[in-house]
């Protein structure tokens, strides 16, 4: 029935984050019409988690490795805005994404579904 998923990043400068989707995270994309770039994401996990607060969503890119993958993002002049930080469930780093906003990434530690097994 559900065979894909489709995230909006919503910043200001999108022509920005769409440079460092494509040149910096090297993802696969397909141009949509007059520029607008659609980027594939490798496989997906969606958790739901309790809050007491106003509801919010975040976007977390996944790694087996992410020392190494910290490598070549600083080989691409890329510094994590905050981390990387032990968490229960993964180490953990912020990226600040050009354009506008953040998003993190980490080597989880939880079994991966799967789906999302890289």
């Amino acid at each position: 029935m559900i065979d894909g998923a489709h995230v909006v990043l919503f910043v200001p400068d999108a022509e920005a984050a769409r440079a460092f989707l494509r040149d910096v995270l090297d993802l696969p994309y397909v141009d949509a019409g007059d520029g607008w770039l659609i980027f594939s994401l490798p496989p997906a996990e969606v958790a739901a988690h309790p809050t007491t607060g106003a509801p919010t969503h975040e976007l977390y890119l996944m790694c087996d490795d992410l020392s190494a993958t910290l490598i070549d993002l600083r080989a691409k002049g890329v510094e994590p805005a905050a981390g990387p930080s032990e968490r229960e469930w993964g180490v953990v780093v912020t990226l600040d994404l050009p354009g506008g906003g953040t998003i993190g990434l980490y080597e989880p530690r939880h079994p991966r579904s799967p789906g999302a097994a890289a």
